[in-house]
């Protein structure tokens, strides 16, 4: 049986007074495009840092591809590609010269072929001889995620990569990157865009305070969610009266099944609501965000 892209167990750090992660205990499959979600503060951050090996636990395990990330440190590194939050690059390079120097740091040689065609991919071909200092934020961030994949790691983890990104290059960004979960790398997202992580990922973790407190499928998720009627009413108090909530001009009822629309709507005529206009909501991942954030 084959390893999970990622194993982690019992996961702890703390920073001083502060628990920023707090028994940890998580499984991402090998092929997965798995979301990892909460407020800022949650603890992601320092999570993907753990994995990196770019800080020590204070106790608990990770493993990427069955390596694990501190006795077994080299192979988990060449497993593992992390596109980071912050735009950090060197200033004295060209775009070319950095990632043939992150090729060398994993001791590949002769890498000019993958390298033109992630800068193609990336529609950076053009900025490959061109100082680092030299470009936009939203250039350098697809440098990042270039130099996150140069050396072809079956496990990436993109924290917050579309940040301060125009709509093009999020768009040129997701088609790459979902070309490479369909070619069998595993992939794992934070965002702070919801819609993001609901159009791509097949499962979903969301923390909060150095926990976990929700782990499903992104469907199992929405379906946890009750999905709106909205009504609008030429006579909204009676539409409320029945139970409805105020949404501006319209008044919101939930529902399990399609078939309680037409008792919904029976109940409203027979209330003498008036009814003028419908329209059928359905539960999105923010929705479920804020309602697990509450509860938790």
């Amino acid at each position: 049986m084959s390893a999970p892209a990622i194993r982690i167990s019992a996961l702890t750090k703390r920073y001083g007074g502060v628990q920023a992660l707090a028994r940890i205990d998580l499984e991402i499959g090998q092929g997965e495009f798995f979301g990892l979600l909460g407020p800022n503060g949650a603890g992601k951050t320092t999570l993907i840092s753990a994995l990196a090996g770019l800080i020590r636990a204070d106790s608990g395990a990770l493993a990427v591809m069955g390596h694990d990330v501190v006795t077994d440190y080299r192979n988990a590194r060449l497993k593992l590609g992390v596109v980071p939050q912050e735009l950090v690059f060197d200033p004295f390079f060209t775009v070319r010269e950095m990632l043939t120097f992150q090729s060398g740091y994993f001791g590949i040689r002769g890498n000019r072929g993958w390298i033109d065609e992630i800068l193609h991919r990336l529609d950076l071909s053009s900025k490959a001889d061109v100082n680092m200092r030299t470009l936009s934020g939203g250039m350098k961030r697809r440098v990042l995620v270039a130099q996150a994949l140069v050396h072809r790691p079956p496990v990436i983890v993109l924290d917050e990569p579309t940040a301060g990104v125009d709509v093009e290059l999020r768009q040129s960004l997701w088609q790459f990157v979902e070309q490479l979960n369909a070619d069998g790398h595993t992939v794992v997202l934070t965002t702070h865009y919801l819609e993001e992580a609901q159009a791509l990922c097949g499962r979903i973790a969301m923390m909060k305070a150095g926990r976990i407190v929700a782990l499903d499928t992104t469907a199992n998720l929405l379906s946890s969610v009750a999905r709106k009627l909205k009504v609008r009413a030429g006579r909204p108090a009676a539409a409320l009266a029945l139970g409805g909530a105020a949404a501006g001009e319209w008044a919101e009822f939930a529902f399990d099944d399609p078939a309680d629309i037409e008792t919904l709507l029976a109940r409203l005529r027979e209330a003498g609501a008036d009814v003028l206009e419908i329209a059928v909501g359905e539960p999105d991942l923010e929705q479920v965000f804020v309602e697990v954030m509450r509860r938790a």
